[in-house]
């Protein structure tokens, strides 16, 4: 655990950033992810304060330095607890922490936080108070656009506003209702309608916010047209199931000429990262699919994908344990293709 209490490395703009996502973005799938891109801001699974609290801190929020940067998002509504849990992010090196304002799951509503949370602005408020007085790093908030049928312009417009007086600088906008009876998380991401006119409002109204996008965004080209209107672009499943396409943003988005890595040669540098998981969790059970599984997606796209994809699945072959089963599967693409 890294234990200071300062922001302690140059960051990059928020410009581009991956969506916490349950079950997917864990500390595996951001490793992935870090090989592709140098600059985009990975976010953690959402983690609730009482697991923290009460729970196994390791857990919920090791990680691996080269995650940076990265960000930990929690889940809660109790301003003395959020406090505590922002804190251990801090300490354990969390380059920022984020308030879920916008989960419409049962399961976060009955825990009275998520999406509900909007419409409590100013508990929203005591909460990002109590965790800018703990830490020194940045707390954010990611949220909808409105809840249930409430699609009033001024609903969020206020929240946004009431929040911000208490000290965040940075919104998330996911820009849709969150409905919170009657839809499933899974339909929360699909029915309502995107209206990203609504983000691009809130940063005319609050210029001196940072406001970034997210929903429903696929491509390159896209982010650059949200970029003419908000600060940053947060990319969500897209980045999961296509996370090859985020070897063009560092070079669009952050100016860095460095090499883009090809996909063998993302593949090539997670070996060691997988060699030394299952060396140093192997006892204690750790899958070599608890990591593959986040990289199913790297060849999408491309001619023997399907077959990458078999070979990376494949139970007897995962059963061996090999790092090098990465390369095989590319391997045995090419032939195919």
């Amino acid at each position: 655990m890294r234990t200071s209490t300062t922001p302690s490395r140059q960051l990059p703009p928020r410009t581009v950033s991956v969506a916490p996502m349950m079950d997917w973005t864990d500390r595996h799938c951001r490793v992935f992810h870090r090989q592709i891109t140098r600059h985009t801001w990975l976010y953690t699974e959402m983690v609730t304060t009482g697991a923290l609290v009460y729970g196994d801190v390791e857990r919920h929020l090791r990680f691996d330095e080269q995650e940076h940067p990265v960000a930990l998002q929690l889940g809660g509504s109790d301003p003395a607890d959020l406090a505590v849990a922002a804190k251990l992010g801090q300490q354990w090196g969390y380059d920022e922490v984020n308030l879920n304002c916008g989960c419409p799951s049962e399961r976060v509503q009955k825990g009275a936080f998520g999406a509900c949370l909007m419409a409590e602005p100013q508990l929203v408020a005591d909460c990002v108070k109590a965790m800018r007085d703990a830490v020194s790093i940045d707390v954010t908030v990611k949220h909808r656009i409105g809840i249930d049928r409430n699609e009033d312009y001024g609903f969020v417009r206020d929240f946004v506003g009431t929040v911000a007086a208490a000290g965040c600088r940075t919104f998330i906008v996911h820009a849709r209702n969150a409905i919170l009876k009657g839809l499933s998380p899974k339909e929360n991401r699909e029915i309502p309608p995107l209206k990203y006119e609504v983000a691009y409002q809130l940063k005319r109204e609050f210029p001196d916010l940072e406001i970034i996008i997210n929903g429903g965004i696929k491509t390159a080209d896209e982010i650059a047209q949200h970029l003419l209107h908000v600060d940053g672009v947060m990319m969500g499943r897209e980045a999961y199931h296509n996370p090859y396409a985020m070897a063009a943003y560092d070079q669009r988005f952050y100016n860095d000429n460095g090499a883009v890595r090809t996909r063998e040669e993302v593949l090539a540098a997670m070996i060691p990262y997988v060699a030394a998981q299952l060396a140093e969790h192997g006892a204690r059970g750790l899958k070599l699919n608890s990591i593959t599984r986040h990289m199913l997606g790297l060849m999408a796209g491309l001619p023997g994908a399907r077959l990458f994809r078999q070979v990376l699945s494949d139970p007897r072959k995962l059963a061996g344990a090999d790092p090098h089963l990465l390369l095989e599967a590319a391997a045995r693409m090419r032939q195919a293709a």
